[in-house]
């Protein structure tokens, strides 16, 4: 066991958590060789203690027909106010497992499932992933416009927030 491999991890999926918990709503990206790309917006139910994202579907929609045939995603997250921008890519499986159903049910997903955990179509969408890249600036619109005048006075680039890239 590698400690400060694993606190590396634990520190990358905790600032994951944070920034992805300012957007909520990502955009799953699927990829079929006759179809191409095909992205929807996903509600996250949860991105867990191992770094997989969860999300709640019916197990006859479209996705989940992608996602047999090529199992890997791309989910991007954008909270333009806060100026924090996030790719991840990973592997996707369908988990029809009641007891996380439970874990994850939020009243805000009756709207999309109105029989509840009975609804016999709901199933989850896991996510494990893989790396992610992301863009945070995070300062705020006033720290922004500060860097964009400085940068256009001293004529030296514009210096954006943070970009890195993880692996979980």
């Amino acid at each position: 066991m590698d400690y400060e491999k694993d606190m590396k991890k634990l520190e990358n999926i905790d600032m994951l958590r944070t920034m992805i918990d300012k957007s909520k709503t990502g955009m799953l990206t699927t990829f079929t060789a006759t179809n191409g790309f095909h992205s929807r917006p996903m509600g996250t139910a949860q991105l867990d203690v191992d770094g997989s994202l969860w999300f709640f579907t019916n197990e006859f929609s479209p996705k989940v027909a992608e996602i047999s045939q090529d199992n890997k995603v791309n989910v991007t997250y954008t909270n333009s106010g806060a100026s924090t921008y996030i790719s991840i890519n990973g592997i996707a499986s369908v988990v029809d497992n009641r007891v996380k159903m439970q874990e994850l049910w939020d009243p805000y997903i009756q709207a999309f499932f109105p029989n509840g955990l009975e609804d016999p179509t709901l199933t989850l969408l896991k996510v494990d992933v893989s790396d992610v890249e992301y863009w945070d600036n995070s300062a705020g619109p006033l720290a922004v416009a500060f860097k964009w005048i400085q940068a256009k006075i001293t004529g030296k680039k514009y210096e954006e927030g943070e970009h890195n890239k993880m692996s979980l």
